[in-house]
């Protein structure tokens, strides 16, 4: 089977894509929807392009912390951050917010970062290591997490309303 580097995910969220944005551009909120995501530190809120923060996955018996940046915050738009690991880049992670209706086709995407040779091999290693999960199973577990979370946003929204 061959390596897939990028993956997307949508769904039709009840509310307008400005009040999805604010949810999902609220860093703080990925541990209330992402099954991987347990907790997101932003040392000065509210996220814009250059914001790092720092974030604790888990999954199963596995826990490991990441550092990110956002690249693209777009209000009402996009909104686009890069995770990494010791120094090593991993994935960008990001979401796209268009009206459909009276709500909002959000698309959450993910591409994987891992492709610059020995850098590469190590991030790879460190993925099956702390995360449990090496490139061939990560589409899979990403695309899971992906529905999951979008399932979550959308719920929270529809309560919301």
């Amino acid at each position: 089977m061959e390596r897939q580097w990028r993956l997307e995910e949508s769904t039709v969220v009840d509310a307008p894509p400005a009040r999805v944005y604010a949810m999902v551009s609220d860093l703080r909120n990925m541990g209330r929807w992402s099954p991987e995501c347990r907790y997101v530190w932003v040392p000065r809120p509210p996220s814009r392009a250059g914001t790092r923060f720092v974030g604790l996955n888990r999954r199963g018996p596995f826990a490991w912390p990441t550092v990110g940046r956002v690249v693209r915050a777009t209000p009402g738009s996009e909104f686009v951050f890069d995770v990494g690991v010791f120094g090593l880049p991993i994935a960008r992670w990001g979401y796209r917010f268009e009206a459909e209706g009276e709500g909002t086709r959000l698309t959450e995407f993910w591409e994987d970062l891992r492709t610059d040779g020995r850098r590469a091999k190590a991030a790879e290693l460190l993925g099956t290591v702390f995360a449990g999960t090496g490139p061939a199973r990560r589409i899979a577990v990403n695309r899971s997490g992906m529905r999951t979370t979008l399932e979550r946003i959308a719920r929270t929204a529809a309560a919301t309303n």
